[in-house]
This record gives C-alpha cells, sequence and structure tokens, in this order.
C-alpha cells in the first residue's frame, strides 16, 4: 500500500541482524526507486559494529547489505538511493 502511495520505504542498520529476517525480505522486494537508507544514530548500528555508537559513515554497510540480498552492485545502491535522498530532501 505505502508504495502504490508513492512513499519512500528506509531502511536502517538492523537490515544486517543475522535474524533481521522480515526486514531483510522487504529490504529485499521494495523497488530501489522507493528505497532510503539511514543510521538510526546513535542507535542500532549495523553489522560489524554492533553493540557500539553508530555513526552515519555507517550508513555504507546497509547499502552493502541490500546489494548483497539483491545480488547487484553496491554501486548501483548507493546511486539510487543517494538520489532517492536528494529529490525527497530537495537538494538539488
Amino acid at each position: 500500500m505505502c508504495i502504490k502511495e508513492g512513499w519512500n520505504i528506509s531502511i536502517g542498520g538492523v537490515v544486517t541482524f543475522k535474524n533481521a529476517s522480515k526486514v531483510k525480505q522487504v529490504a529485499s522486494n521494495i523497488p530501489l526507486e522507493n528505497l532510503m537508507l539511514e543510521t538510526d544514530c546513535p542507535f542500532l548500528s549495523p553489522t560489524p559494529h554492533r553493540g557500539e555508537r553508530n555513526e552515519p559513515a555507517y550508513v555504507s554497510f546497509v547499502a552493502k547489505e541490500i546489494a548483497d540480498l539483491r545480488n547487484i552492485s553496491y554501486d548501483k545502491v548507493a546511486e539510487i538511493t543517494s538520489k532517492n535522498a536528494i529529490e525527497f530532501f530537495r537538494l538539488f
């Protein structure tokens, strides 16, 4: 329903957790054009930094996990989700 309404879905570090099957399923199936990445900083650090203070730079681990789940390149995930964020926040 959210996608049909044109909403974006944001995925954070939880997608890197071993037992986050539902989040992994969403990250695998949502259209990339509706996907944004986040860190949930300062909480929910992605693996391999779980238990540490989260940092904005760790969003790369989220992108890497989503790329691996979808069997596509990290660069493609980074490019499309960055474009989505630029458009959403009107940073152009």
